[in-house]
């Protein structure tokens, strides 16, 4: 009976050393002088042996932008899963819970336009809001936590498995063992760091479309791109929403919200126009020349002449401009050869091909908190 007690008692012991060793966060600290480093507004570290994504994350409960976009479409006009494509904007911050980092969505469909802190915290606390993600510390030091992001990289955050299936055109899945982060293409500045994922899906095809465009019937394989974003400063004036202005509205979900601190008879619903930040460098001129001029960057994948005719049609927009007393305001110009177009700091005029004739379109990066453009995006 002793034997069989003491060796219980080994075993519980081997049992709970194990489960020390595998519950403790991997100490990364130490290797990454050894990673590829993109300081910016959110560290960057490429772990080659690992084929890992490694964010340092020194910012807790300060809000910023979080973008997703399809780098690498599909092709088909019918689907309209186009190279470029904009995804969604949510406004998200990070939160730590132990061992844990939470990516969460606010909730900014309700709001409280007031000064007062205990109002606008009754109706944030009225309302849901969504975490996108949650992340295991890897790694901390000198106040800055370390995260493995790669399983959130090559996850499907553009919807296409969703868009498929609506169309009737089959279930896909991403594939993880054929999907990998894309460093050619990820990089940090200052107020954005953008990453890139190379995601493979895997399914059955049911429609007419898809396998025209792709070379392999029961696979595909796109480029989705995440931009990481400051949030500008506060000097900035919403432009109310008026329909007979010809401005871009944002309803009710975008850009539009319901404000709680309303007074009392007054409708909740407020809705704001898209604009640029275009401010005079001499405000009491007549015609002045603009602060930050508003520059849109022409693909580089364009063919002439159409190129030429992209550049020359643009620009005349400057007209208006000159209109509304600014000088040289609007400018359209070649996109560099060292510029990534999903790069946010740049408007873009993009050129795209598909299977069978298309259309243009337009849409930005929307501040969802006041509808400045950051950045104008033309297809």
């Amino acid at each position: 009976m002793r034997k069989i007690i003491l060796l219980m008692a080994s075993l519980m012991l081997v049992a709970a050393c194990e489960y020390h060793e595998t519950s403790e966060p991997e100490e990364v600290v130490g290797q990454l002088a050894s990673y590829e480093h993109l300081p910016g507004y959110f560290d960057l570290y490429w772990d080659d042996a690992k084929g890992r994504l490694i964010i340092g994350v020194d910012k807790f409960a300060e809000p910023f932008l979080y973008q997703s976009s399809l780098a690498r479409g599909i092709g088909s006009n019918d689907i309209g899963l186009d190279r470029g494509q904009l995804g969604s904007t949510k406004v998200v911050e990070f939160e730590r819970s132990g061992p844990k980092i939470l990516l969460v969505e606010n909730n900014l469909n309700y709001r409280a336009v007031s000064d007062d802190v205990d109002e606008q915290n009754a109706v944030d606390e009225s309302f849901a809001h969504s975490v996108i993600w949650g992340f295991e510390v890897i790694g901390e030091s000198d106040g800055s936590v370390y995260i493995d992001a790669t399983d959130f990289l090559i996850r499907d955050s553009h919807g296409i498995a969703a868009r498929l299936t609506s169309m009737e055109e089959g279930e896909f899945v991403p594939d993880a063992t054929r999907s990998a982060v894309y460093m050619p293409n990820t990089k940090a500045f200052p107020d954005n760091s953008e990453i890139e994922a190379i995601v493979t899906f895997t399914g059955q095809p049911t429609g007419e479309y898809l396998p025209t465009v792709i070379p392999d019937a029961e696979s595909f394989t796109v480029h989705l791109h995440h931009s990481l974003i400051r949030l500008p400063d506060d000097d900035f004036e919403p432009l109310a929403y008026e329909p007979r202005s010809g401005v871009i509205g944002l309803g009710f979900g975008d850009s539009g919200f319901r404000d709680y601190a309303t007074p009392i008879g007054e409708p909740l619903n407020v809705a704001y126009g898209r604009k640029f930040r275009l401010k005079k460098k001499d405000p009491a001129a007549a015609v002045s020349e603009a602060v930050e001029p508003i520059i849109y960057y022409v693909d580089r994948g364009a063919p002439e002449p159409v190129r030429s005719a992209l550049i020359e049609g643009a620009s005349w927009w400057n007209q208006a401009f000159e209109a509304a007393g600014y000088k040289d305001a609007f400018q359209v110009k070649l996109l560099p050869e060292d510029v990534d177009p999903m790069d946010v700091r740049y408007n873009v005029i993009q050129w795209v091909h598909r299977s069978t004739r298309g259309w243009s379109y337009g849409g930005g990066i929307i501040d969802p908190r006041t509808g400045e453009i950051m950045k104008g995006k033309v297809t």
